[in-house]
């Protein structure tokens, strides 16, 4: 519709310089009839003048978008001839005067982002507002999310970085900090501990003596049987071994727990120390757990951990986006009123994220304005002839219809100012 207006005002300023045109040849012919009698020599080169001026000024107008009358003229249709020279001028015209650097950090510091950005997010319609965008942006990702090809994304990211991870110097590394200062000990004394109480236990003991007298009787029949022809129990026999087995394990475990120099825990001590450097320089381990690593990663488990953990989360989204009370609208909403409040009441944040615009427009601006610029050029010489000069003349073509009213007049009064002279001075 725009467009439609700007042709009308178009067409009825050039039948208004035609008017004046035709009106002035109007009257230079009735001047002429009249002879250029008295006061019509006055009229006579009032409208010759006038006609000179507005048909030099049309022919100028004219000039510029095509050839007047059709007749190729040499210097006319200026402006589809020289259309990649005016592209490029103007793409520089925009770049210099409208994208300069500090033109546009300028207008961050007036425009002052950070504070109007606190404001409108005070609003609670509009922290609302920036909510349902979200949900509906999520909604939207959701429906166009490609599952398998997410899903093998995922699964060959989690790959790729397993892989490249060294789990035998990283489990070396970690065990190092562990054991540091004789940190292991204390795992030690706590298993031991733990291993005493539990031979403590009755049950225990009774398990014992029973799995004993099990075990016994299943690979040495023929002992428990002549235990029995001599008079022997074996049941209270095995009761009194486990008893006595209890009693030696207990003390040989607090023998262990209370003396730091144990042989056992010296021999505890290298086994840790050797396990340790084998994790961290022995080739041929590390190949081992990287074979190991990698026969895991290639397990279909693995795939379907994977798998299950994207549609738990993709069906638990898509429950929520349909929920009234979705938790993820509550937090946008709970996020943008907390990040207005942050701003407003904090003037070092505010500056800090205005900052923050300037030096990332800064870092952006020659980039930016040199992208903007080539678009534009590149935008213009693409259009074709009759598109460029219909755009141009659709926008200023109604101004430059002036310059024929101008030409008309202004050389109207030029002429009256000839003849004035004319008669007067000579």
């Amino acid at each position: 519709m725009e467009t439609q207006d700007k042709a009308v005002a178009l067409k009825r300023m050039k039948w208004f310089a035609a008017a004046l045109l035709v009106g002035a040849g109007v009257l230079f012919a009735i001047a002429k009839s009249q002879h250029d009698a008295g006061a019509w020599a006055w009229v006579s080169a009032f409208a010759e003048a006038a006609m000179v001026g507005a048909l030099a000024d049309w022919f100028a107008v004219v000039a510029l978008f095509r050839h007047p009358l059709g007749v190729p003229v040499p210097h006319t249709a200026i402006l589809p001839a020289n259309k990649a020279r005016v592209a490029d001028n103007l793409a520089v015209f925009v770049r210099d005067r409208f994208l300069g650097t500090d033109a546009l950090v300028a207008r961050v510091d007036a425009f002052d982002p950070a504070s109007r950005l606190s404001v409108w997010l005070a609003e609670p319609k509009n922290a609302e507002l920036l909510g349902d965008r979200a949900v509906a942006a999520v909604g939207q990702l959701l429906a166009f999310i490609d599952d398998t090809r997410i899903k093998s994304m995922l699964h060959d990211a989690i790959r790729r970085r397993a892989e490249a991870f060294d789990l035998s110097a990283a489990a070396g590394n970690l065990l190092s900090t562990l054991t540091a200062d004789r940190r292991h000990q204390l795992l030690l004394d706590e298993g031991l501990r733990q291993m005493a109480a539990w031979l403590d236990k009755p049950e225990v003991q009774e398990m014992l003596a029973t799995r004993i007298v099990a075990v016994a009787g299943e690979e040495y029949p023929k002992l428990i049987g002549m235990l029995g022809f001599v008079g022997l129990d074996a049941g209270d026999l095995g009761n009194k071994f486990a008893a006595g087995l209890v009693r030696g394990a207990n003390q040989w475990l607090h023998d262990v727990t209370s003396d730091p120099e144990h042989e056992r825990r010296k021999a505890f001590d290298a086994a840790v120390e050797r396990f340790v450097e084998r994790l961290k320089s022995d080739p041929a381990f590390k190949a081992r757990i990287d074979e190991h690593k990698r026969e895991w990663l290639d397990r279909p488990e693995l795939r379907g951990y994977v798998d299950g953990l994207w549609d738990e989360f993709t069906a638990w989204l898509a429950a929520d986006l349909k929920r009234p009370d979705s938790a993820l609208h509550a937090k946008v909403v709970e996020v943008a009123a907390g990040f207005a409040q942050a701003l407003g009441g904090d003037p070092l944040l505010r500056d800090s994220i205005n900052e923050h615009m300037r030096d990332a427009l800064k870092a952006l601006a020659p980039e930016l304005r040199e992208g903007i610029a080539k678009h534009i050029a590149a935008t213009v010489k693409q259009w074709d002839d009759a598109t460029l000069v219909r755009d141009v003349e659709l926008n200023i073509g109604r101004d430059l219809q002036f310059i024929r009213v101008n030409g008309t007049l202004v050389g109207g009064a030029v002429g009256l100012l000839i003849h004035a002279v004319t008669a007067f001075a000579l």
